[in-house]
């Protein structure tokens, strides 16, 4: 191998992360700081302990396991 034949790796490290900034530059949005507070905004929304789905699913539950002893005690 001669040292004319050297790979500069630095160099192309730092050409591969230009390309990678200017790729999610391109694909952020126009107000990509006012998507991100609404993210984390959602993201921070206090949950009920029961949602739709799950008091569903709680009703369900509970009704089988009622009929369940209903039908043990008769």
């Amino acid at each position: 191998m001669d040292p004319d034949d050297h790979i500069d790796i630095r160099r192309r490290v730092r050409a591969h992360g230009a390309r990678q900034l200017t790729i999610a530059r391109l694909s952020a949005p126009e107000d990509w700081q006012g998507e991100l507070r609404a993210a984390l905004a959602a993201h921070r929304e206090p949950t009920t302990i029961f949602s739709n789905n799950d008091l569903r699913l709680f009703l369900q539950s509970f009704a089988i396991v009622f009929t369940a002893t209903m039908m043990f005690l008769i």
